[in-house]
């Protein structure tokens, strides 16, 4: 109880800055109070008990379940289940990521109201869904290739240096209504879900492979998440 307690009162000391942020220009520079103050309130005590039992269960669940799996999957020795594993990961996290649901679904009511595809639901829900599954298969991609540069050692930067430069020439041939949505699916895919499996994914798998260091092997996965997704969005709208 006390630690949930001291989770709590970090949880606000984050949240603090926000809050003074929208206090100061809701009365000092507006110089309007806030609409329905108990309602306010209300939902900033939920916000604040939300983020602290969201850190709560990163802290007892998800960290050391993500770790020990790939510990145990290293340990058994089968490189594939292994690959499997982070692959499915990563398609398994970012199919359920809140974020990228929503962008999803505001780019295909865009797109339909430019007109770049049919104004009906059918339409909409189709394009949703195919962005959906392909920012999802490609962090699925992007783990395993993580996966692989741990494995084998292989510097990040050659990595990400590379993936962008693949970006900057897809996005000279993609059609314009994409780049935006691929650019920030790079970005809606690295929130809730699905920082804490992969964070841990990379840290419990340095952790195991002999040879590699935690601090330098172990962080990077984000990196990899964020960039693939760019790439096979840009493709995406090119065939699409």
């Amino acid at each position: 109880m006390r630690q949930f307690l001291q989770t709590i009162k970090n949880a606000f000391r984050d949240l603090a800055p926000i809050i003074l942020v929208v206090a100061f220009f809701q009365l000092v520079v507006l110089q309007q109070p806030f609409p329905e103050p108990s309602k306010i309130l209300v939902g900033l005590i939920a916000v604040v008990v939300g983020l602290a039992l969201f850190i709560q269960g990163l802290e007892l669940s998800l960290f050391p379940l993500g770790e020990s799996m790939a510990g145990a999957l290293m340990r058994k020795g089968n490189l594939y289940w292994l690959l499997f594993f982070a692959f499915a990961l990563g398609f398994g996290t970012t199919v359920a990521e809140p974020a990228l649901i929503a962008v999803s679904n505001e780019a295909a009511r865009i797109t339909a109201t430019a007109g770049v595809i049919p104004d009906t639901p059918e339409a909409q829900s189709g394009y949703a869904n195919g962005l959906r599954m392909t920012v999802a298969v490609s962090v699925g991609v992007s783990l395993v290739v993580g996966v692989i540069r741990i494995l084998k050692g292989w510097p990040i930067h050659y990595i990400i240096i590379s993936g962008y430069l693949v970006i900057v020439g897809l996005t000279q041939f993609a059609p314009q209504e994409i780049i935006g949505v691929a650019y920030d699916s790079g970005g809606v895919t690295t929130s809730t879900i699905t920082v804490p499996l992969v964070t841990a994914l990379g840290i419990g798998l340095s952790t195991v492979v002999k040879g590699r260091n935690p601090m330098i092997d172990g962080f990077g996965l984000i990196a990899f998440a964020s960039l693939f997704p760019i790439a096979f969005v840009l493709l995406y709208g090119m065939v699409v």
